[in-house]
């Protein structure tokens, strides 16, 4: 292969004009196209030695008419200026089955799939399009477009000035979703809430689907790119002025049609016709219902009276049952204070029911007034919602609408046959209904309730509380103590229906006499011990202390000795010390302590005796008698004291 020769210029050349940097291109091509016109000589092709090739002189030969780097910029000047990650527009030059060729201006074109077009099936040649520039040249110098990229920028940017301005943009709903709907905004996927659709309520959200509507932007996330939209709003715009026209005529005790157009728990809500009022659901019936649909369904037309308005608020309050006359205008003028009447439990308090004897007409039954018992409970003890009940009216005020009635006025009064039925002294069976510290009541039959006093439980049994003796539901026998009628109060006996063991214990556990006992338990000033025939006596600290010195403990069974026995008060004091004792002052020739006392005592009655009989003879003279009697009383008891401690201390003197 032979080498090239360079091409260099003769001496004579010929000049070619120098264009300067403030001409545009069109003037230099034409001055070129003159010097082409002019006869040009050609270069010679001498041969150089490359060693002693002029470069720098070929790069500025004249063929170019001036330097290359102007040449260059005119060149790019020829070009768009494009800037990467803008949005520009650009003209589609080519089109195959996967691929879009698009021309900005720039030295190469742009290459978009055509799956970023699928919202434009009639995309042809020479249509104009908008592309984001991502780069200008990648790794192998191509121009990288994206037009799905500058139609969501362009979008967004539209979405955000439509919200700044307030404009109304139109939207094609796509699906449902949870909550509302998705609608499509700019190429945008923005959220329809159900409550921004329409002004009422919606009930089928599919028959917006695949339809195209007007919205207002009412809410962007910018962090997150949300759009949130409403038709309501515009619905809203259109119904002002039409409600303040509407309100503007409404006048108090107005009748209007309307319908209804939702159903809640407190009322229902009526569309006049562009303005909606509420009917509450006191408004609804004179009769009490529970729930609004008992009366009115939806879409129904109804005539509704206006009782009030806000024109300011745009509130209208609508009555139903204003437009009927008030049922108490209807209620039978024979009616009158002591009738009988039937009818239907409506309302259960616990104090007691309503009773509805015709649609708007009640009657309350307190809780007092359907039992002949005194013990007052709930009114769901006696009644439950729905039943149909017979009463008698108490009281009746026509003009506040007002009427009182009662159960128990139907049957008979316990208490009017009471000294007949239950005399003093007659024994029945009961129920126990309630406790309280001091006894426990107790239901003969309805209406008629007793009192068993705790002390009247049981002859023998120390009782704290009458739940230890017995429980609520139970049956206990009793008999009729007292009888207070006006009170309505019975006293009643449980322990009388057996005769008093005391009687009996009394010859039993004598003084000084020893019985067997176990202890039961402990308290701070000794124990409890059980004794035979099932009652209790109580031992002091310092007589549970054996002949060891130790002290006895509980559910030790031992000997003890009746120190003190009280009927009355049904008190047996017991001793075990004492036990060993009295064998002690026995061994010296000394009585017990038991007959030593007794002894004593007996003095004592026989001197009470003596100074009653004296007493009883006594006139106003012989009052210093009595006087002597007493100080020698007193000296004989002095006496025996003394003798008594001195032959304490000999003893102790003895056991030292």
């Amino acid at each position: 292969m032979s080498k090239e020769k360079p091409i260099v210029e003769n001496e004579e050349t010929t000049e070619t004009p120098v264009r300067k940097k403030e001409d545009s291109l069109e003037a230099y091509k034409e001055e070129t196209a003159e010097a082409s016109d002019q006869p040009k000589k050609r270069h010679s092709n001498a041969s150089v030695d490359p060693a002693k090739f002029n470069w720098d002189e070929f790069e500025k030969a004249a063929d170019y008419g001036a330097p290359k780097e102007e040449v260059e910029k005119e060149y790019d000047n020829t070009f768009s200026k494009v800037i990467e990650n803008e949005v520009v527009e650009g003209t589609v030059t080519a089109m195959t089955k996967r691929e879009v060729m698009v021309n900005i201006g720039y030295k190469s074109e742009g290459v978009i799939s055509i799956n970023e077009f699928r919202y434009n099936p009639d995309l042809k040649v020479g249509d104009k399009v908008d592309v984001y520039v991502e780069s200008v040249e990648d790794r192998n110098g191509k121009l990288i477009v994206s037009h799905k990229k500058a139609c969501s920028l362009k979008s967004w940017d539209r979405v955000n000035e439509a919200f700044d301005k307030g404009e109304i943009v139109k939207g094609y709903i796509k699906c449902r979703t949870k909550g509302g709907m998705i609608v499509d905004v700019f190429g945008i996927e923005a959220f329809l809430p159900g409550s921004q659709i329409d002004v009422k309520p919606i009930r089928d959200y599919d028959i917006f689907v695949n339809k195209t509507m007007e919205f207002k932007v009412v809410k962007i996330n910018h962090e997150f790119r949300n759009v949130v939209l409403s038709h309501k709003t515009l619905i809203e715009a259109e119904l002002e002025a039409q409600k303040a026209q509407i309100i503007s005529k409404l006048e108090k005790g107005q009748v209007l049609e309307g319908t209804v157009k939702n159903i809640t728990s407190y009322g229902v809500f009526v569309d006049l016709g562009g303005v909606d009022g509420l009917i509450h659901i006191t408004d609804l019936s004179w009769g009490r219902i529970n729930n609004p649909e008992e009366v009115v369904k939806l879409d129904q037309k109804i005539n509704v009276v206006i009782l009030d308005f806000d024109e300011e608020k745009k509130r209208i309050a609508l009555g139903l049952k204003q437009l009927t006359p008030h049922p108490w205008d209807s209620l039978s003028a024979d009616l009158k204070v002591g009738d009988k009447v039937k009818g239907k439990v409506v309302v259960i308090m616990d104090y007691g029911a309503f009773v509805e004897i015709q649609p708007g007409i009640e009657g309350l039954i307190h809780v007092s007034e359907m039992s002949w018992s005194s013990h007052l409970r709930s009114a769901q003890d006696f009644l439950k919602l729905g039943d149909e009940v017979e009463a008698q009216v108490l009281t009746l005020d026509r003009e506040e609408h007002k009427m009182s009635l009662g159960m128990k006025q139907l049957k008979a009064d316990p208490w009017a046959t009471i000294m007949d039925k239950y005399p003093v002294g007659s024994k029945h069976t009961a129920i126990v209904r309630n406790f309280t510290n001091f006894g426990v009541f107790v239901e003969l039959e309805e209406g008629v309730d007793g009192l068993v006093h705790i002390s009247d439980l049981s002859w023998t049994k120390k009782i704290k509380h009458p739940s230890e003796f017995t429980a609520l539901g139970d049956k206990l026998d009793v008999i009729v103590l007292e009888i207070d009628k006006d009170n309505r109060r019975l006293s009643l006996g449980h322990k009388q229906l057996e005769e008093n063991p005391w009687d009996t214990f009394e010859t039993i556990f004598t003084v000084g006499s020893v019985h067997n006992g176990t202890i039961v338990s402990f308290n701070e000033k000794g124990a409890t011990v059980a004794l035979e025939y099932g009652i209790e006596g109580f031992a002091p600290a310092k007589g549970l202390v054996k002949e060891d010195g130790t002290t006895a403990k509980a559910e030790e069974k031992l000997d003890f000795k009746v120190i003190e026995f009280n009927k009355g008060a049904k008190k047996i004091v017991l001793s075990h010390s004492r036990i060993a004792e009295d064998k002690k002052r026995e061994a010296n020739g000394e009585k017990p302590v038991a007959e030593a006392k007794a002894s004593e005592s007996e003095n004592t009655k026989k001197a009470v005796k003596k100074v009653k009989a004296n007493v009883e003879k006594t006139t106003l003279g012989d009052i210093s008698e009595l006087a002597d009697l007493k100080k020698e009383m007193d000296k004989e008891a002095k006496a025996e004291k003394a003798e008594n401690t001195e032959k304490a201390e000999n003893k102790e003197e003895k056991a030292e």
